[in-house]
């Protein structure tokens, strides 16, 4: 008797060994992948900008612990760097303003005719079919000097007869927002979608005002959708380098970061500030992202 309670103690200490080492073995191939394709180009990366030009040939470059190339690519891409937030923060602040109401009619208006909703929540995810470039050029063709939409407004006085849109930051700005609307739809939509409408009955029944109810029930309910589309919108947005290019809607005076980086690392083969401005422009999106998650009360999200 003493021996099968002790038996069964035993197997059951060694249940729980078998379950980690199990787990362990499950979560293997995703360590192995970001230790591969995430960690070791994060440290090349690292090491990549700390380097110092051998003395011979344009391009080549030895190793060294030189931390002036991040003063100097500060220095010398001060303004291309907030440039590139403040596009990327005018750009999210659009595409909320305008997925939210797009959200909210999908996943809560729409629910009574699931049709409809299928179909809106199709025509969302519709421009993902069709390459990200392709959109992009598109809307130069939209918005070039001889479209019709630019020649309209100047005939209806509301552009100059001289006046540009492409090259502009508002193309750029523009062209990010269209760009990053369905990221910031879908993370709404399904935000809202889990919505009870019975609260929002509720707020009707106390006879509260229905700017009062969207201001303290339906907003706080949809938080996490909020977070998470405005991540996914700004965090590529600073870092875009197409809308900006002067092949697609951007100009001389629109240049981000990311043209930056492709034009260093591209063309004049600077490789350590590419380097460095791809550390420093990763470094303030995570402190950006950190500081408006902890603000915004989702630190879970995390």
């Amino acid at each position: 008797m003493a021996f099968s309670v002790f038996a069964g103690g035993t197997a059951r200490e060694h249940a729980p060994r078998r379950r980690s080492r199990i787990a362990l073995l499950l979560l293997l191939p995703g360590i192995l992948y970001l230790v591969l394709f995430f960690l070791v180009p994060l440290v090349a990366l690292v090491f990549t900008s700390l380097q110092a030009p051998s003395g011979f040939d344009i391009g080549e470059y030895q190793t060294a612990f030189k931390w002036d190339n991040y003063v100097t690519a500060i220095g010398e891409y001060g303004s291309q760097i907030i440039r590139s937030f403040v596009y990327a923060i005018l750009a999210t602040v659009f595409a909320l303003l305008f997925s939210y109401p797009l959200g909210y009619f999908i996943g809560v208006k729409a629910r009574r005719w699931p049709l409809l909703q299928n179909l809106m929540l199709v025509l969302v995810i519709a421009p993902f079919f069709i390459s990200f470039l392709l959109r992009t050029l598109a809307w130069k063709s939209l918005l070039s000097d001889e479209s019709a939409i630019v020649t309209g407004l100047k005939a209806l006085s509301l552009l100059a007869p001289d006046a540009h849109v492409t090259g502009t930051p508002f193309a750029v700005v523009f062209g990010l927002t269209y760009n990053f609307i369905p990221f910031m739809t879908l993370p709404l939509y399904a935000a809202l979608e889990r919505l009870d409408t019975r609260y929002l009955e509720a707020g009707g029944d106390l006879y509260a005002h229905p700017f009062t109810v969207f201001r303290t029930i339906t907003i706080p309910l949809s938080m996490p959708g909020i977070v998470s589309g405005v991540l996914l919108t700004f965090i590529p947005a600073a870092g875009d380098y197409v809308n900006a290019s002067r092949e697609f809607l951007g100009g001389t005076g629109t240049s981000m970061i990311g043209n930056v980086i492709e034009s260093n690392f591209l063309i004049t083969l600077n490789y350590p500030a590419a380097a460095s401005l791809s550390i420093v422009l990763m470094v303030v999106i995570l402190v950006i992202v950190g500081l408006y998650v902890r603000r915004s009360g989702t630190e879970d999200l995390l």
